[in-house]
């Protein structure tokens, strides 16, 4: 039987991971609009228009500008700073930025895979504090589930796929992950996430980030 290979890297996912949920900034926003809470995600699930209009955001082949405009009007809601007030309920995660923070200083690279809407939401100083790699859809082209997105992620680290545990909140995007050979954990809450990185990384993950879930920088970056 070949020996198992040691996972010592770990990329993670942004929105809904490492923030708050996104579809419950969504059902916020909706409820603000006067649109029902649920517009926003039956939209993205259901709609080709608007399916399409998030693919180009993510991959950055669509301007922020040119999306509102068009998931406005699918919305109809004006188009003014429809981004800002989608993602208005979106806060950060705490603990789960300090785990990442105590993964890096205790030997793990760490990295970030993420579908982006646009680069503005990403603190450069925070991903430098927190990040070996950063792999953002917008800046490559790419969106998650594609697969050559997580060996993108690998890569950034130095590592194969097989040597990474990869985290994301929407289980469509964990398949392909798994399918590289990383190992995956479908994030719900911090607290189950932790007991799994714990498990697998071999870091005692919860313990570092019960007392003080917030490390200095994170706490002047509060509202990233």
């Amino acid at each position: 039987m070949p020996e198992a290979v040691a996972i010592t890297g770990l990329l993670i996912d942004w929105g809904g991971v490492l923030t708050s949920d996104v579809f419950e900034a969504f059902a916020q926003f909706g409820e603000r609009e006067g649109i029902g809470q649920d517009r926003v995600s039956r939209l993205f699930r259901s709609d080709p228009t608007a399916r399409e209009l998030l693919v180009g955001l993510e991959t950055g082949s669509l301007s922020e500008r040119a999306f509102e405009q068009g998931f406005a009007r699918l919305l109809e809601v004006p188009a003014d700073g429809l981004i800002e007030r989608m993602l208005g309920g979106v806060r950060p995660d705490q603990r789960m930025r300090a785990a990442v923070l105590a993964a890096r200083r205790s030997g793990v690279a760490t990295g970030l895979v993420s579908n982006s809407w646009g680069l503005a939401g990403y603190p450069a100083g925070l991903l430098c504090e927190l990040f070996t790699g950063v792999v953002i859809s917008g800046s490559v082209g790419l969106r998650k589930p594609a697969p050559e997105i997580y060996r993108l992620g690998a890569r950034s680290l130095g590592l194969a796929p097989e040597q990474c545990v990869f985290v994301d909140d929407l289980r469509g995007n964990l398949a392909p992950a798994r399918d590289l050979g990383m190992a995956t954990v479908h994030h719900r809450t911090a607290e189950d996430t932790l007991a799994q990185l714990t498990h697998l990384l071999g870091i005692d993950l919860q313990s570092a980030t019960a007392a003080d879930p917030a490390p200095p920088t994170m706490r002047r970056a509060r509202s990233a």
